[in-house]
């Protein structure tokens, strides 16, 4: 992920949704026979610029949902939206996966496919549009997407970083 320090976020004060990205049935030969088991990536947000995700495996798929949901809790940012939608464009990459989120205009909805697409509703993003290059591993897509929404800065954080008025950093 990048080297942004991000802002961890207590789960006991928000409502969180969680949403399932991808279910992987694995399977382990021994001697007496096949053994299956269930990892599942999950993604939770409030859709107001908190989003998590996390990773569960387990016997069953229901068990495997819960752990990842457990693990989605600890692993909260905050994220900036502006009028709906991002505040600037943003690339994010994790292993082979690279993502391209741009702000959209008002009515255009989120045009994000698979698990990128789970992570911008989960945060709260109404209008964006968004590609993913390279791997379509839902695990790299969704540490990818979380990558590029890490990074985005709002006007304010601009303004104060660079000691000028807010206007300032509209007009250039």
């Amino acid at each position: 992920m990048s080297n942004l320090k991000l802002k961890k976020i207590k789960s006991t004060d928000i409502e969180l949704k969680d949403k399932l990205v991808f279910v992987n049935r694995v399977t382990k030969v021994t001697k007496g026979g096949r053994t299956f088991s269930f990892s599942a990536i999950v993604v939770i947000g409030n859709e107001n610029g908190i989003v998590g995700f996390g990773l569960g495996k387990a016997k069953e798929v229901s068990a495997a949902v819960s752990k990842g949901i457990d693990d989605a809790k600890k692993n909260l940012i905050q994220v900036p939206i502006h009028k709906g939608t991002i505040p600037h464009s943003q690339e994010g990459r994790y292993s082979g996966s690279l993502v391209f989120m741009k702000p959209a205009a008002p009515g255009t909805g989120v045009i994000a496919g698979g698990a990128m697409r789970a992570v911008l509703e989960s945060v709260g993003v109404k209008n964006v549009l968004a590609k993913s290059k390279g791997s379509s591993n839902p695990h790299s897509v969704v540490k990818a997407t979380i990558d590029a929404l890490s990074q985005l800065r709002d006007p304010y954080m601009i303004a104060q970083t660079r000691g000028i008025e807010l206007e300032k950093v509209f007009n250039g």
